[in-house]
């Protein structure tokens, strides 16, 4: 027995042991299998939303090479892209692979496509190394070669996407790694579109020794008629508060126009886009000329003709009142302007509205003159400047999108067409415009005719009076909301614009600026590869007016326009055209969009712009226009009706509500300050102590004086006072910075000191300066002294009858009583020998 057992007291501690430390190892396997931050890694990719987990590597896409695909096209393109670690760990093993979804076909797909799961990208290539390891804040470019689709076997590291019919296809870029304390997961994808417009054929297809076949067209269905329009606009950069001068320099609350308009800016690189493909020489794409309308801001061509003269910069834009600086860009102004100038008259031009001014909140002031400052002298101001003839009656609204009060507004001012979003009018009746009675699409993608007309809002009669009956109506053209929604994406800081779809609404600064171009491109290209029935074969492409694509992404547009007119997909149409068609014979409703509403000005900025527009109406009135005067009324007021419009505009307010009003809130307070300054600037100057009167007739003598450039009406206002009589001198008219003495007719019947109130007033009455209080004393005894007149007379009157009475009966006045008829010869003598003195004095 002791033998026996002698060695199991060991065996037994060492199986003990073991047994513990497996169990051990099975506690924290099973931990760490229930801890999933590493293993779960999730990818901060656009398509996902917001990722709730941590972030490793971001994935950006750099090209793509060729941008879009055709027949004559190699059967491969090249796709390049960055991986940045922008974790706080290692991460090894990164890799990337393409996927590709199926082709777009709906035109909400071509947004939605790039929000879908990544496993609806299943159409899978093979992973390709990029880096054994990348720590924080490294960084690593790759190139992946894709082919089409295979014939045969392809090469090493070669994936093929099997595409083989046009379309437009939704790619995603998957990169995987392994960050440090975790296992290999997706760690982040990028998304974007390819247009394929024909495919090519593989080099070890057997038909490659023929004839490579063309572009295929679409079976039985016309090209698209295209219309794009390229606009040029800014935000507001002049100083509000600084009325029309001769030679003054403007004032402008920053310099970033200056850098803007420089070489490599972005109106600088729109123009230069427009220039290299169009060729002002002659040699440009006819098919682009006569497709490719320019649509200018008045508002930027008035300032970039003030800085072309010398400019001022404010020191601090928050400091309107501050110390200024030169401007840089006077050169940079005059070229492009030049550069402009000479393009501009080769083809179509159409001016937006001024300031990209916010039509509802316009129409809310109710100033007519307001409105036709901003509605109808913008093609006036395009023409003047530009030396061209633009195109009349068409409304470009920056949200694309009205309410009934803007599009009467619109009507009122002579438009006869609103370019709207497509989902901006809706039918009459409420049925849905669907482009299949058999499989209707969602809302979103309703299609609207080409130009609607508007129910119920109907266009003035020539002259401005009522609307007859059976009058024209305004109409809308409409354009597609999802190439607007991806071309405005192109380019730095891409706004989502107001007519985007909630449920397709992303963060677009996840994506890179190749990624939105390639959507931009895809979007462009979908409508040309897709027709449907009942979807008209037309398109009217409308960037956002503030745009900013640089140089080459406006080439790379502009480059895929030309492909499709070159491949009989489309067919150029102008704007003018455009418009010149009939209108659909349904009668449409407007539907002003939640967003836009969301986004316009709000109401709290309408009735400070309308006192301001009515005080200065009421100022240009008083006025007047003189030959010698160097300076007009309009010329002076002008500037200020711009500013309250400005107030109005629409270009901030996607970037943020508190930029924007407070913005807002400046130019409002700088006008009220400057037009109240203004009416103050003309006066009547205070008499210094009593003003005496000569006598109760002398006329008030008061002197008016006038700071303003201009010669101005004024009116005196006189609260006379009983005891005087002041007669009404009427208008009168002071000179430019001048003064003018008045003798104004007064009878004053009180000797006492007179207090009289002066004002001066514009013919309609308005209060012009300050109020004086004038005292008045006269000379005249006034009631006394005719009370002693009037006795006087009645004494004496009364010593006559009495004389007269008693001579008629023959009696000595008891007056003469006193002096016998011998003194009476003796004076009489006296008094005659004096005379004849006198006379001899003078005869000597």
């Amino acid at each position: 027995m002791t033998r026996a057992g002698s060695g199991r007291p060991g065996q037994d501690t060492a199986g003990a042991l073991h047994r513990w430390i497996l169990s051990l190892v099975a506690v924290v396997l099973a931990v760490l299998t229930a801890c999933p931050p590493w293993a779960a890694a999730e990818p901060t990719g656009s398509g996902n939303g917001e990722s709730t987990g941590p972030k490793f590597l971001k994935l950006s896409l750099d090209s793509v090479t060729p941008t879009a695909i055709t027949s004559t096209s190699d059967p491969y393109f090249v796709v390049s892209g960055t991986v940045t670690n922008i974790g706080d760990r290692q991460v090894d093993d990164v890799s990337v692979r393409i996927q590709r979804g199926g082709a777009v076909t709906s035109p909400s797909g071509l947004r939605s496509a790039l929000r879908l799961d990544q496993s609806n990208y299943d159409i899978t290539g093979e992973f390709q190394d990029v880096a054994d390891q990348l720590t924080p804040g490294q960084r690593k470019q790759f190139s992946l070669t894709v082919a089409l689709h295979s014939a045969a076997e392809l090469p090493s590291g070669i994936s093929a996407l099997d595409i083989t019919a046009p379309g437009i296809y939704p790619l995603l870029l998957n990169v995987n790694g392994e960050p440090a304390y975790g296992g290999q997961a997706r760690l982040d994808d990028a998304r974007f579109l390819l247009p394929v417009l024909g495919v090519p054929l593989t080099a070890a297809d057997p038909r490659k020794h023929e004839a490579a076949p063309p572009i295929p067209a679409v079976p039985d269905a016309p090209p698209v008629a295209t219309t794009m329009l390229w606009p040029l606009a800014d935000r507001p950069r002049l100083v509000a508060g600084k009325p029309g001068t001769v030679e003054g320099e403007a004032l402008l609350t920053d310099d970033d126009l200056a850098a803007s308009l420089t070489q490599g800016g972005r109106l600088d690189q729109l123009l230069s886009a427009l220039e290299t493909a169009l060729k002002p020489d002659g040699g440009g794409d006819k098919n682009l000329n006569a497709s490719l309308c320019l649509a200018v801001d008045p508002d930027l061509l008035l300032t970039v003709s003030d800085m072309k003269d010398g400019y001022r910069v404010l020191a601090s834009p928050s400091d309107p009142d501050g110390s200024t600086r030169a401007g840089t860009g006077d050169h940079a102004a005059k070229a492009w302007l030049d550069r402009l100038k000479s393009l501009a008259p080769t083809m179509c031009v159409v001016a937006l509205p001024f300031a990209q001014v916010d039509p509802e909140a316009l129409a809310a002031t109710g100033d007519i003159t307001l409105a036709d400052r901003a509605l109808n002298a913008p093609a006036d101001l395009i023409d003047q400047l530009l030396s061209v003839k633009s195109v009349r009656g068409v409304a470009l609204p920056d949200a694309g999108s009205i309410d009934n009060e803007g599009a009467e507004l619109l009507a009122h001012h002579g438009y006869n067409t609103a370019i709207l979003a497509d989902n901006a009018v809706t039918p009459a009746d409420g049925r849905a415009n669907i482009s299949s009675a058999k499989s209707p699409p969602p809302p979103s993608d309703a299609v609207n005719p080409d130009l609607v007309r508007l129910g119920g809002l109907t266009l003035p009669a020539p002259g401005g009076g009522d609307p007859a009956p059976g009058a024209p109506e305004l109409r809308a053209a409409t354009f597609d909301i999802w190439s607007a929604t991806a071309l405005a994406a192109v380019g730095s800081h891409p706004p989502t614009p107001p007519f985007t779809p909630d449920k397709v609404r992303y963060d677009l600064t996840n994506d890179s600026r190749a990624a939105r171009l390639q959507d931009a491109l895809g979007a462009v290209t979908w409508t040309a590869l897709n027709p449907q029935p009942g979807r008209p074969r037309s398109a009217l492409l409308m960037p956002p007016q503030q745009w900013g694509p640089n140089r080459d992404e406006a080439t790379a547009l502009l480059g895929q326009l030309d492909l499709m007119y070159r491949a009989n997909l489309a067919t150029p149409r102008s704007l003018t055209d455009l418009l010149a068609q009939q209108a659909d014979p349904q009668p449409y409703d407007l539907d002003y969009l939640p967003t836009a509403a969301a986004e316009a000005v709000p109401e709290h900025f309408v009735e400070p712009v309308r006192q301001q527009a009515h005080d200065i109406t009421e100022l240009m009135s008083a006025l007047v226009e003189l030959p010698q005067q160097e300076l007009g009324p309009r010329t002076f007021l002008t500037p200020l009706r711009d500013d309250l419009i400005r107030a109005l505009t629409l270009s901030d307010r996607r970037a943020g509500s508190a930029a924007a009003d407070t913005n807002a809130q400046r130019r409002i307070d700088q006008t009220t300050r400057t037009v109240g300054d203004l009416f103050h600037s003309v006066t009547v100057l205070p008499p210094g102590g009593v003003y005496t009167l000569a006598s109760e007739q002398s006329p008030l003598l008061l002197v008016a004086r006038n700071d303003l450039p201009v010669a101005v009406r004024i009116k005196f206002r006189i609260d006379a006072p009983a005891e005087t009589n002041i007669t009404d001198i009427g208008e009168q008219v002071l000179p430019a910075k001048g003064t003018r003495s008045f003798q104004i007719p007064t009878e004053v019947s009180d000797s006492r000191n007179l207090v009289i109130p002066i004002a001066l007033t514009t013919p309609d009455g308005v209060p012009l300066g300050n109020a004086v209080s004038v005292s008045v004393r006269s000379n005249a005894y006034g009631r006394v002294l005719a009370i002693i007149t009037a006795s006087v007379g009645a004494l004496l009157l009364l010593l006559v009858a009495r004389r007269l009475w008693h001579r008629f009966r023959g009696q000595s006045d008891p007056a003469d009583k006193g002096f016998d008829s011998e003194t009476r010869r003796r004076v009489n003598r006296f008094r005659r020998a004096r005379k004849r003195e006198l006379r001899d004095k003078e005869a000597r």
